[in-house]
C-alpha cells in the first residue's frame, strides 16, 4: 500500500521529475535549490536578473526565525522582524511535457504573496494559511531554463497576527504534472452517508478538466483499496464528454462490504484510487485516502464517534515549533503528534488556522479528531482589509482541500470574534452568512465558533456547536437556558477555572473536572497544549509559556494532572511550589502554581518547611522522605487529584508510592543531586532518509556522578555537525532567550536542552558533537543516512 500511494503522490526524481513508463501524473517536491534575499525589487521578477549573490535555502523557509530579537517589534512576533524577502528558482521542464498541464502548489505562504513565473505576474494572495495553486503551461519554455519568482510581505506592524506566524514559504511547495484531461487538485469528494456493520455506501465526487483543444470524451473507474492496497470495492465505469477548457463533476456510488471503520484507537485508512480513461488508454490516476466512520455531536450526549460517545481531550495548537520557527519539517510534527498520543490527548484544535496538509494526514494516521479552524478574527485584526474580498475563496479552498480527512470532525469559521460582543445583528448575520456557506460547499460536518467573555447570547446561538473560551460556568448556566445547543470548551484554562461573570475568580478547581462531570459537553481543548513564539506578556519573553509542554516538547510538572485525567495507567507525580522559581510565568490567567520536580534547594531551604504536591490517579498516596513515611493520605480529601504535603527540606530523597485497593500501583522518586559531571545524547532516530528532509531530535539531559539528573547547575553547549547532515537548531524550551534563534550556542534550562539536524539528500554518516561547558572532549552521536 505504501508504494501504491508513493505511485500516486510522490513520484520525485529530480529537480522536475520524468513521467516513468506508466505513469500519469506526477507530483514532484519543489523545496530544494531556492534563492533567497530579504530586499525588494521588482526587478527580482525578471528572469535576466542575476540572483547569485542570494542566499541559497530549501524549503520550508522561516527567514525571521534567525533575525535578532528587535524590542521595538511586537511580542505578537515574537519580537522577530518581518520585512519584504523575495524568493526565486530555476527549472527546466522537458521537451516531452509540451503537450502536458504544470502547476505550481505552495501548502503555504506568509503572506501578501506574489507569484511571477518567466516575469508573468500568477496572482496575488494576502492570506497566509491557505494552500495556493498556479497553472504554469501558458508561460513554460521546454527544453529551457524557467524562473519562478515568489514576493511575500510581512512588512509593517498591521501585517502579524496575535501569534508568531514566521515568514516567507513555510510551508512545501510541489510542481503537479498531468495530461490535459485529468481530475483537478482535491479534486475528489467523498462521504459514507449510510454505513452499516456489513456495508458502507460511499458516494464520490470527482471533478474533471479537459485542457485540450478540443472534446474528448473519458471514462471514469474508480477502485476502493484496504490498507494492503487489495481492491475492496469497484464503480461502474461511467463515459462523459467534456468540452475544451472545461471542467465537469462526475457523481458516483460505491458499495464498500462489512467496512473497518476509523477511529481513535484503530484509525484505519482507505484510498480511493480514480483512474481516468481514453478509449483503452489511462491518462490519470489520482489516488484519495479516507476513512469511513460517523461522526455526531448532541445537546445531551456531547461527541459521538461511530455511535459510541467520545470525550474529546483536546489540546489547542500553534504550528511552530521553537528553534525552527513556522518552517517545520514533517518529522517534527509528526514528533509532536506520537508524544500527545502517548500522553492521552486525543483531539487537537488548529489555532487559528487550518494546518499543512500533512499535517492533517498524520492525524488521520495516527487517530486524532480535528477541529479545522479557518480564521481567528473576521473586520478586525490584520485580516480585516482583505476579508470582503477573500473570505469566500479562503474558505472554500480550506473546504475543499481538507473535506476526506476523516480525523476533520467540525469547520470552525471564527475564534474570539469583535463581532461577538456588538449588540447590532451585523455579526449574527455575518456568522449565518459563513455557515450557510460551508452548509453548500460540504454539508457533511458541522460548524462551530468560539466564543469569548461578554458575547451576545445570540451570537453563540448561530452555529451548529457553540465552542466556549474559559467559560465553564456560564456554560452550565447557558446549557439550562438553550438545552437544545450543542456546547464544547474550545479553550479551556490548564489549572484555575472561573466564576460566571469573573472569569478571573482564580478558582483552584481544574476546567477537566467541569467537562468530565457533564455528560453534555462534547470535550475541551487546553490552551494551549505546547508552548509558542509570539503573544508574548514581556519584553523579556519572546512568546507563550504557559503550555503543558514547552516548545522541545519536554513534558512539565503541570502537565502530570491531565496524563493522570486522561489515562487509566496508575500514575503518581511529585513537585515542589515554590513561587520564587526562575520561571517565565506568562499571563495570569494561564498560570499555575510554579512547580519543580526536583530536589535541590538552596541551603538556606534546610530545615525550612515546604509546601510538596503529589498529582495522582490512584486512590492513596504514601509519602516518604529519606526513607521515612511521612503518613499515608486520600486523593478524594484534595481538589484536582492533588495532594499537598507539608514536608522540612532536607537533601535525600523523596518517595511517593501510589495504591489502589491497599495494593501499590505506582511510584515517584526525586533525589538531590550534586554538580553536573556529564550528560546524554539521546536521538529519536539514528536512521534517516537521505532525502534532505528528515529530522534526528537529539534530547540532551545534565547528570551528576552518581547518575542522578540535574536540574539545577545548567551548562553551555556548543553544537557542531559534521558529515551527511546539516545542523538546525538547538533549543531549551525557556522563551527567554536572549540571543538569537540561529547560533550553535546555548545553556540547558532545568538540565535539558534539544539538538535538531536535518538529513542531506546523499547517503552517508552524520557526526553530532555536543561539547560541554568545562568539559575538553565533546560528546557524539552518530546518524546514518539511506
Amino acid at each position: 500500500m505504501k508504494k501504491l500511494l508513493l505511485l500516486c503522490y510522490f513520484a520525485i526524481t529530480g529537480i522536475i521529475g520524468i513521467f516513468a513508463q506508466g505513469e500519469s501524473r506526477l507530483k514532484d517536491n519543489f523545496d530544494f535549490d531556492w534563492k533567497f534575499s530579504l530586499t525588494d525589487s521588482h526587478q527580482y521578477a525578471d528572469p535576466t536578473y542575476n540572483d547569485q549573490s542570494w542566499e541559497n535555502i530549501q524549503l520550508p523557509h522561516d527567514w525571521s526565525i534567525k533575525l535578532n530579537f528587535a524590542p521595538s517589534v511586537s511580542g505578537s512576533a515574537a519580537h522577530l522582524p518581518g520585512g519584504i524577502g523575495w524568493y526565486r528558482k530555476a527549472f527546466i521542464v522537458p521537451v516531452s511535457y509540451r503537450n502536458k498541464s504544470v502547476s505550481i502548489l505552495f501548502d503555504g505562504i506568509f503572506h501578501q504573496s506574489d507569484v511571477y513565473i518567466n516575469g508573468k505576474h500568477l496572482g496575488f494572495r494576502p492570506y497566509g494559511f491557505c494552500s495556493i495553486e498556479y497553472d504554469l503551461t501558458p508561460y513554460l519554455k521546454y527544453g529551457e531554463k524557467n524562473i519562478i519568482s515568489v514576493r511575500v510581505d510581512r512588512s509593517g506592524k498591521d501585517n502579524i497576527a496575535r501569534w508568531y506566524t514566521g515568514s516567507g514559504i513555510y510551508r512545501h511547495a510541489w510542481l503537479i504534472v498531468t495530461n490535459p484531461m485529468h481530475v483537478i487538485n482535491n479534486g475528489t469528494y467523498i462521504t459514507t452517508p449510510e454505513i452499516s456493520t456489513k456495508q458502507a455506501s460511499v458516494d464520490v465526487v470527482t471533478s474533471v478538466t479537459n485542457y485540450s483543444s478540443q472534446a474528448e470524451t473519458a471514462t471514469l473507474l474508480q477502485y476502493i483499496l484496504n490498507e494492503e492496497g487489495k481492491i475492496v470495492a469497484k464503480s461502474d465505469n461511467q463515459k462523459v464528454t467534456i468540452q475544451s477548457k472545461d471542467t465537469v463533476n462526475i457523481a458516483q456510488q460505491l458499495a464498500l462490504e462489512f467496512p473497518v471503520l476509523w477511529s481513535i484507537d484503530n484509525p484505519f485508512m482507505y484510498t480511493m484510487k480514480t483512474v481516468v480513461k481514453i478509449g483503452r488508454k489511462t491518462v490519470d490516476e489520482y489516488c484519495t485516502p479516507f476513512g469511513v466512520r460517523t461522526v455526531e455531536f448532541t445537546a445531551d450526549r456531547g461527541f459521538l464517534l461511530n455511535g459510541q460517545q467520545t470525550k474529546l481531550k483536546g489540546l489547542c495548537l500553534h504550528q511552530d515549533a521553537g528553534a525552527l520557527g513556522t518552517a517545520v519539517p514533517d518529522r517534527s510534527s509528526e514528533r509532536r503528534l506520537e508524544i500527545l498520543k502517548e500522553y492521552g490527548c486525543n483531539a487537537i484544535r488548529c489555532a487559528h488556522n487550518q494546518p499543512s496538509p500533512e499535517f492533517l494526514d498524520m492525524c488521520d494516521r495516527m487517530g486524532f479528531i480535528v477541529i479545522d479552524e479557518a480564521f481567528d478574527k473576521w473586520k478586525s485584526g490584520y485580516y480585516a482589509k482583505y476579508f470582503d474580498e477573500w473570505w469566500q475563496r479562503d474558505l472554500e479552498d480550506m473546504l475543499l482541500r481538507d473535506r476526506n480527512h476523516p480525523s476533520v470532525v467540525l469547520w470552525s469559521i471564527g475564534n474570539e470574534l469583535q463581532e461577538a460582543w456588538e449588540s447590532s445583528d451585523e455579526g449574527v448575520e455575518r456568522a449565518k452568512m459563513l455557515q450557510d456557506f460551508v452548509h453548500r460547499k460540504e454539508p457533511s460536518r458541522m460548524v462551530i465558533l468560539s466564543a469569548q467573555n461578554n458575547h451576545q447570547e445570540k451570537f453563540s446561538g448561530v452555529t451548529d456547536v457553540i465552542g466556549y473560551n474559559y467559560l465553564e460556568a456560564r456554560m452550565l448556566s447557558d446549557h439550562k437556558k438553550f438545552p437544545e445547543r450543542r456546547f464544547m470548551i474550545t479553550e479551556e484554562l490548564p489549572y484555575y477555572s472561573g466564576e460566571e461573570g469573573n472569569i478571573r475568580s482564580y478558582t483552584p478547581y481544574n476546567p477537566w473536572n467541569i467537562i468530565a462531570e457533564n455528560e453534555f459537553v462534547a470535550g475541551g481543548f487546553i490552551w494551549s497544549g505546547v508552548d509558542y513564539l509570539g503573544e508574548a506578556a514581556s519584553r523579556e519573553s519572546h512568546g507563550w509559556p504557559n503550555g503543558l509542554f514547552d516548545v522541545c516538547m519536554f513534558e512539565k510538572p503541570r502537565a502530570a494532572y491531565h496524563r493522570a485525567m486522561w489515562n487509566n495507567k496508575p500514575l503518581v507525580s511529585i513537585a515542589f511550589l515554590d513561587p520564587s522559581l526562575d520561571i517565565d510565568h506568562g499571563r495570569d490567567l494561564w498560570q499555575w502554581p510554579k512547580m519543580a520536580s526536583h530536589w535541590n534547594l538552596p541551603r538556606t531551604y534546610v530545615g525550612q518547611v515546604i509546601q510538596v504536591c503529589t498529582i495522582t490517579n490512584c486512590e492513596e498516596v504514601e509519602m516518604f522522605m529519606n526513607g521515612k513515611s511521612m503518613g499515608k493520605q486520600k486523593v478524594a480529601d484534595f481538589t484536582n487529584n492533588i495532594i499537598m504535603w507539608n514536608i522540612p527540606y532536607r537533601p535525600g530523597t523523596l518517595e511517593a508510592k501510589g495504591y489502589n485497593g491497599g495494593k501499590e500501583v505506582a511510584i515517584s522518586k526525586l533525589t538531590t543531586s550534586k554538580d553536573t559531571d556529564h550528560l546524554t545524547l539521546t536521538p529519536d532516530r539514528t536512521m534517516l532518509k537521505a532525502d534532505g528532509q528528515d529530522l534526528s531530535h537529539i534530547a540532551i539531559q545534565l547528570y551528576d556522578k552518581d547518575g542522578n539528573p540535574v536540574q539545577t547547575d545548567d551548562k553551555e553547549l556548543t553544537v557542531t555537525v559534521e558529515g551527511a547532515g546539516k545542523f538546525l537548531g538547538i533549543d531549551n524550551g525557556d522563551l527567554r532567550r536572549q540571543h538569537s534563534f540561529s547560533g550553535n550556542t546555548l545553556k540547558t534550562y532545568f538540565g535539558k536542552a534539544l539538538v535538531v539536524v536535518q538529513s542531506l539528500r546523499k547517503v552517508g554518516t552524520m557526526i553530532v558533537s555536543v561539547k560541554l561547558e568545562g568539559k575538553e572532549i565533546p560528546y557524539t552521536v552518530t546518524i546514518q543516512s539511506n
